[in-house]
């Protein structure tokens, strides 16, 4: 069983653009696992998008045994104004779901005008990974109740 000091992480992952959140949900499990983070104190689910996560960061922010929660998602602009309904349905969503929890719920979506943005930016995976460790502790240490 692996916990950095007996952090557990829930990542939620949107499927959209898959060859960019496959990246970033790769380099997120790497980094964890160096940070102590692994087996069963990770839980790994995916959406069909990033407009879907912020559900899936409530469900797995709901559970006992998840102290944080990393989403993980892609939206590259496109030719009409979808792109900024989904970044903004996101994250607005993902901001909302930390609060009402009270748990720490990293945003690692990445809103690039590119493809090629977004996969050059892809391997931030680890940095939502050191997020998620470090804002798990912070809440600890505030006392809500975790351990």
């Amino acid at each position: 069983m692996g916990g950095c000091d007996g952090v557990r992480v829930g990542i939620a992952v949107a499927r959209f653009n898959e060859y960019v959140t496959g990246r970033l949900l790769e380099c997120s499990l790497a980094r964890l696992a160096e940070l102590g983070v692994f087996g069963d104190a990770v839980r790994v689910c995916w959406t069909p998008g990033a407009f879907e996560l912020p559900f899936a960061a409530r469900k797995l922010g709901e559970l006992e045994d998840v102290d944080a929660v990393i989403c993980l998602g892609s939206v590259i602009r496109g030719e009409t104004s979808h792109f900024d309904h989904v970044a903004y349905g996101a994250s607005l969503g993902i901001a909302r779901v930390a609060l009402e929890l009270g748990k720490p719920v990293i945003f690692g979506v990445l809103t690039t005008d590119t493809a090629e943005q977004a996969v050059a930016r892809a391997g931030q995976g680890a940095s939502y990974a050191d997020s998620a460790v470090e804002m798990a502790r912070l809440a600890r240490s505030l006392g809500d109740g975790m351990g």
